[in-house]
């Protein structure tokens, strides 16, 4: 494991843990539902949620990948092994890669999206039209199977390359350049929104504090987006953390990486609900707004073309940080485990996503409706797919929290974290109960959407903790 790759910058995790945790999401889901659920009192939630458990659960699963020195599957297996642990922990290896290669096949389709709209922009197809031609134009795209494969395609072999290129050549080049240009884009946006549009209307929006609008529901959607926000439970940050130096410091590191991701959201729900209030246009959520409003929004300002160019750039290469740290966890383990090269491990990794994929793209069109997965779930395969990634990722940063809780040992977390005791005790608190008990309640949340799993996943929950006792009892005895 001393042979094991290495950032050559202590600061690159940082990079690659923004660049996994800054996605579609932040630029869509983040600023909608901050305005729709009392602004600053939304925002309050979501700051202390990411305090209590993203926070020391990135901070967990970081130090799970340095300790190990391997992929999460690979790393999990070592763990158990030393730490004299039952090889149920592995779980939370197989669980990881699952989630990253589930989110990889239908995160692919939708950014594709962003290279037709980065398309139509830039070749001025949009100056001037009305909602109803935009709209069309979205539906046109969802109705053909063969466009969308297309960009599905062309996304993810930009992303296969990039990864295939090694760590340090590719994944640690790749970032250096394209984080600091989707900061400096996205700044630009903004200055665009600022001039053009109106932020005096984003601002209210998103910062007004009205705890009135917050309803429980907002509070648990607080906590689901603290957690998923981060990337936690899918393998990513493991697999970033292995490559960490030790001299890196877990937890600034880890704040740093929440302060980013949350900047991030916060600058670009400005910059879009300027343009989104500046043209008139309601807020929604979702696609439509990313799709619909935005481009209507650039085809009614001046230079709207060339900015609504270089903001779905943006898009794109927050879509692509992020992917690249989909595909790592699964290659990495295929390099170790079958002693493949590279490029290998990330073709079958790619390929197999890419036809997954394709569930996603026909899901929208030619199985939009009577498929199998509506009789059996209620739902379409992407639904089903997401709804998956919903389950298994959660349950993982549950089982991540519990594992690095009690199973490790004080002297191996105190010489990881290299810090006091006062903040060791603060950590393994949170990180033994409050994580626990705050991902259990996203992780329920997800779970009634579909009948006859409520049961079944409280009676996981209790064995699950039923188990993690057993551990501080043999941690307390040896």
């Amino acid at each position: 494991m001393s042979g094991h790759n290495v950032w050559t910058h202590k600061g690159t995790f940082l990079l690659a843990a923004v660049g996994s945790a800054v996605g579609l999401g932040n630029l869509w889901r983040f600023p909608y539902l901050t305005g729709e659920n009392g602004g600053g009192a939304f925002i309050l939630i979501y700051a202390l949620t990411i305090f209590a458990v993203g926070i020391p659960i990135l901070i967990a699963e970081t130090l799970l990948g340095r300790t190990s020195r391997q992929s999460p599957i690979m790393g999990m297996r070592h763990l158990t092994k030393t730490h004299k642990t039952s090889r149920a922990w592995e779980s939370i290896g197989w669980l990881g890669a699952v989630s990253a290669f589930l989110i990889l096949s239908f995160y692919s389709v939708i950014a594709g999206w962003a290279l037709h709209y980065t398309w139509l922009m830039l070749t001025g197809s949009l100056v001037g039209a009305d909602a109803q031609t935009i709209s069309d134009g979205f539906d046109t795209l969802l109705a053909s199977p063969s466009l969308m494969t297309f960009y599905h395609t062309l996304f993810i072999a930009a992303s296969a390359l990039i990864v295939g290129m090694g760590i340090h050549k590719g994944i640690e080049s790749g970032l250096r350049i394209m984080m600091p240009a989707l900061f400096i884009i996205l700044m630009v946006v903004l200055i665009y929104g600022i001039i053009n549009g109106d932020v005096g209307a984003a601002a209210n929006f998103l910062f007004t504090f009205n705890i009135g609008d917050l309803s429980l529901e907002g509070w648990l959607q607080a906590m689901g987006q603290s957690f998923f926000t981060l990337s936690l439970g899918m393998g990513a940050i493991m697999a970033y953390g292995a490559y960490m130096p030790s001299e890196a410091s877990l937890t600034r590191t880890a704040i740093a990486v929440a302060f980013v991701d949350t900047a991030v959201a916060m600058v670009a729900g400005l910059a879009i609900f300027s343009l989104v209030f500046g043209a008139g246009l309601e807020t929604g959520q979702g696609p439509g707004l990313m799709f619909v409003t935005l481009p209507l929004a650039f085809a009614e300002m001046p230079f709207g073309a060339l900015v609504g160019g270089v903001f779905f750039i943006l898009v794109l290469g927050a879509a692509i940080s992020s992917s690249i740290s989909l595909i790592e966890p699964v290659a990495a383990f295929l390099v170790e485990r079958f002693d493949m090269t590279r490029p290998q491990a990330v073709t079958i990794m790619v390929v197999a996503a890419w036809a997954m994929g394709l569930l996603t793209v026909v899901s929208f069109n030619v199985w939009a409706e009577g498929t199998i997965f509506h009789t059996l779930f209620g739902r379409s395969a992407f639904d089903f797919i997401e709804l998956l990634t919903n389950i298994f990722m959660p349950l993982g940063g549950l089982l991540i929290a519990l594992f690095a809780g009690w199973a490790l040992t004080q002297s191996e977390v105190m010489k990881e974290l290299g810090t006091n005791k006062t903040w060791f005790k603060t950590w393994r608190f949170l990180v033994r109960f409050v994580g626990p008990a705050a991902v259990s309640f996203v992780f329920l949340r997800t779970i009634p959407q579909v009948d006859g799993y409520v049961i079944p996943t409280l009676g996981a929950l209790f064995i699950v903790g039923a188990f993690a006792l057993s551990q501080r009892m043999r941690v307390s005895a040896s």
